[in-house]
């Protein structure tokens, strides 16, 4: 199954993780376990004091023996309220996860219309002056509140260990450009001055280029965020042997000095003015800490306080393997027929702006809005795409798909999962139940097109 996403975390990709924490439970354990022999033994000895001692010492040894016991009872029931506490903590992480990627859901399926209706607002941009500037702020808002939300995610993943890597070798100069790419319009907003300065040489890095993108967009937008007007953002790359240096530098409002050493920990932010201008959520510095060190790389912010500009540097190792072909040959031009689409899809105005979107290219589509509608169309007519979220009435996608694959006869429509979630579990089971594809919401609608024409029509 081909996944296509936001922020994808493929599911079939070499997968490295956070290393475990120590379990604290074990640790508890065996500290228990030794205080608990070293009390026995105390007994035994005490016990063996009282029948040596004469008869007038052994009121106080029996008092002594009773106090270990005392000691005792109360290590039995402290090591219980241990273990509570621990599986009370567990209980929440996980209700915490559970509830962010509800939060998630529930939040990406507004964004889907809005994304829609924005993506059919650009076809008309030359009706009015202002319309090209409204359809703007718009995407630009949607993205935002797009990248938010994976951020959450994200330290939810940072929580439990579970960020993963799709590792290959890359050139480093794709990275930085994808990076530029993300971060430019936050830049071009404030006027400001970027300068991105790369070595002659091609230099290879191992690594996932989502993540490490990722990690320079983050910070990027950082400095764009905490730069002035006019200001200027720079971006160095040097070589050191087997290792590369990337400086990221701005000369905007600086990090005072006792927020630097946790600058990097999850969910701390710098001084932010009353209006909140910056914003943010206080995730991203920590997340590029986490996928650097994922790479064998390290980052340290340099600052001379507030009013004195910032600067971050990261090293990461090089890779002496060739990066993977981007594929001379030109993609064959798309054929110009219509397809047939089947969009399954609860959300109403959802539903109405992709559907618009998607006739407006040539397509013919048909709605459902439910599980069991959506699947009695699937069967009852010829399909070349469909087009299913996963959280419906009735049925859920997962069902719709997975009973449609069963009851057609090939060649199959190509189906593609629409969902809200983005946990590794879901692309899973989207590949258990048969999907060809998996967007997260908000869809990219050139993403989709591209995938509806590479269907041959049925």
């Amino acid at each position: 199954m081909h996944h296509t996403a936001l922020s994808p975390d493929p599911e079939d990709a070499p997968a490295q993780q956070l290393p475990a924490e120590p379990n604290l439970h074990d640790l508890h354990g065996r500290e228990v376990k030794l205080l608990r022999e070293t009390i026995n033994q105390l007994l035994i000895m005490a016990k063996m004091q009282v029948q040596e001692k004469e008869k007038d010492k052994s009121d106080a040894f029996g008092l002594l023996i009773m106090q270990l016991r005392e000691a005792n009872q109360n290590l039995v029931l402290a090591t219980f309220g241990a273990q509570d506490m621990q599986a009370s903590a567990e209980a929440t992480t996980v209700r915490q996860t559970e509830f962010l990627a509800m939060l998630a859901h529930e939040l990406r399926n507004p964004l889907q219309p809005l994304a829609m209706a924005n993506d059919l607002l650009a076809k008309k941009v030359d009706l009015d002056p202002q319309l090209a500037h409204v359809h703007g702020v718009i995407g630009r808002q949607v993205a935002h509140m797009a990248r938010l939300i994976d951020d959450l995610l994200d330290a939810s993943r940072v929580s439990s260990g579970k960020i993963t890597l799709q590792l290959a070798p890359i050139l480093l100069s794709d990275i930085i450009a994808s990076a530029v790419e993300v971060g430019q319009a936050s830049i071009s907003l404030r006027q400001q001055v970027l300068s991105v300065s790369l070595p002659k040489e091609a230099l290879v890095i191992e690594g996932d280029l989502v993540r490490l993108t990722q990690v320079f967009a983050n910070l990027l937008i950082n400095a764009s965020k905490f730069t002035h007007e006019f200001g200027h953002i720079d971006i160095v790359v040097r070589r050191q042997d087997d290792l590369v240096e990337i400086a990221v530098s701005d000369d905007g409002a600086g990090i005072a000095l006792d927020i630097q050493p946790f600058i990097f920990d999850l969910f701390t932010q710098g001084f932010r003015s009353l209006e909140r201008a910056q914003g943010g959520l206080g995730i991203g510095l920590s997340l590029v800490r986490i996928i650097t060190q994922l790479h064998g790389g390290t980052v340290d912010v340099f600052s001379a306080g507030v009013g004195f500009g910032s600067q971050f540097v990261l090293q990461l190792p090089l890779s002496s393997l060739a990066p993977l072909s981007q594929g001379m040959q030109a993609e064959p031009a798309a054929c110009a027929l219509p397809r047939r689409v089947l969009l399954i899809e609860d959300n109403a105005d959802a539903a109405e702006m992709l559907a618009l979107l998607l006739t407006q290219d040539g397509h013919h589509v048909d709605v459902r809005n439910d599980g069991p509608s959506g699947l009695r169309a699937a069967l009852d007519a010829t399909y070349d795409v469909i087009v299913c979220d996963i959280g419906l009435p009735g049925m859920d996608g997962f069902q719709v798909i997975s009973a449609t694959r069963a009851a057609l006869v090939p060649p199959l429509p190509c189906f593609v999962a629409a969902s809200g979630y983005s946990q590794l579990g879901e692309y899973d089971r989207a590949g258990e139940a048969g999907f060809d594809h998996y967007l997260v919401k908000p869809i990219n609608i050139d993403a989709l097109l591209k995938i509806i024409t590479a269907k041959a029509p049925r």
